[in-house]
């Protein structure tokens, strides 16, 4: 690479990244701005929460074929539609005098999230080197996380402010510049990331092992992670004025997860999954048993928060190795994946609020993620299995960690 094309690929890692944080506030802004757009729009808060939900599951349902419809595309022309159809759904979204046109803009915003989910991480990877794909994943996250931290907060006192269609258009304006960037900047067919590029070391039982970890995990996180606020007040016995900071501080923590993961999985590729794993397993079993100890509550909760970013951090790079087809398909199952255990975590642990108590959800999500563990570090025999060590060992480790062939 000479200086003009590196700086154009940091340029379009930028913009992507951006995209990321537009796409996540987006999904759940509708959280903070519960209030005014029911009443605005005379409708019902659990109507509104449905904007949220509603979107995950479009997600879920259209990922994997909207992404065999459109994987020949070239990258610059898909990515820059996409953005346009945010933008679109986002103005669309601001202009809405109904519920149900907003709910027609949330549907169409999701579904071209679905698509940009599956294909950002191996179209930022295939601008850079393969010593350096780790760091390149979690500059691509990292947008995602800074969206809990500063976006949704920021959109919500935005409309706090100014309504809540301010927020919306607010967020089309930052979509419009990201797609612009990525017009200038992304070059029209990325370097190694045509449509039917497989992994660099295919491996289909590690992929599908990846993609039952990832739920497993995933479920276990969002059945604690839905109920935090009220285990924080309840359990811990935090003021409800607490758990701004206690979020934020659980923001900041995955913010500081995604840029750890991202130096260390090209280097220990086998560590950089199984350690946030177990690391999370840690945080909400101990969330049970320390639950009740507000100052150890808040160090479990930010880590939560860091072991689960690490996770997906190190989980995109792993994926774009074993996938055993395209890598926009993988990419996709995988986006599924980390959907389908939302929404179960999600269902699992309003079951078990009120049935169990909110205590409950901690202890479930903790066995969850231990599951989640034992996939992870068994193979067929009974062999724990052993993780390369980065790009010089992926040769000699080709089948590598985590449900690799036996």
């Amino acid at each position: 690479m000479d200086r003009r094309s590196t700086a154009r690929s940091i340029g379009a890692l930028a913009a992507l990244s951006m995209s990321t944080f537009i796409y996540v506030t987006s999904e759940t802004l509708p959280i903070g701005l519960l209030t005014l757009i029911a009443t605005d729009l005379s409708t019902s808060p659990s109507a509104v929460g449905l904007l949220v939900t509603g979107y995950g599951l479009v997600v879920v349902i259209t990922t994997v074929p909207l992404t065999r419809l459109t994987y020949r595309m070239p990258r610059r022309l898909l990515l820059t539609s996409l953005l346009a159809v945010f933008v679109v759904a986002g103005c669309l979204s601001a202009a809405a005098t109904s519920y149900a046109v907003l709910l027609g803009a949330r549907v169409i915003m999701a579904v071209s999230q679905a698509v940009f989910w599956a294909v950002v991480i191996s179209t930022a990877t295939g601008l850079f080197p393969p010593r350096v794909h780790g760091r390149v994943i979690a500059v691509v996250l990292a947008g995602g996380n800074l969206a809990t931290v500063l976006g949704v907060p920021a959109g919500t006192w935005l409309g706090q402010q100014a309504g809540w269609r301010a927020s919306f258009v607010a967020l089309s304006a930052v979509g419009l510049l990201a797609l612009v960037a990525i017009v200038l900047l992304l070059p029209a067919t990325v370097a190694g990331r045509g449509p039917v590029t497989k992994g660099t070391a295919p491996d289909a039982r590690a992929y599908w092992r990846l993609l039952a970890m990832s739920a497993l995990v995933v479920a276990g996180t969002f059945t604690a992670l839905t109920y935090v606020t009220p285990f924080l007040t309840e359990v811990s016995a935090f003021s409800a004025a607490a758990i701004g900071p206690l979020l934020l501080l659980r923001g900041i923590a995955s913010v500081l997860g995604v840029a750890v993961s991202g130096h260390l999985v090209d280097r220990y590729a086998g560590a950089a999954i199984a350690v946030p794993v177990a690391a999370q397993a840690v945080a909400l079993l101990g969330l049970y048993v320390l639950g009740s100890v507000p100052v150890a509550a808040a160090a479990l909760v930010a880590l939560s928060g860091m072991s689960f970013a690490a996770l997906a951090t190190a989980l995109a790079g792993r994926v774009l190795q074993v996938a055993p087809g395209s890598v926009d398909l993988a990419g996709a199952g995988s986006s599924t994946a980390f959907n389908v255990g939302i929404t179960a975590g999600a269902l699992i642990g309003s079951g078990l609020l009120s049935g169990f108590g909110v205590r409950s959800t901690a202890l479930v999500g903790g066995l969850l993620s231990l599951a989640g563990l034992a996939l992870l570090i068994s193979r067929p025999g009974g062999r724990s299995q052993r993780g390369g060590r980065g790009p010089r060992h992926r040769d000699r480790n080709a089948a590598g960690a985590y449900g690799s062939s036996p």
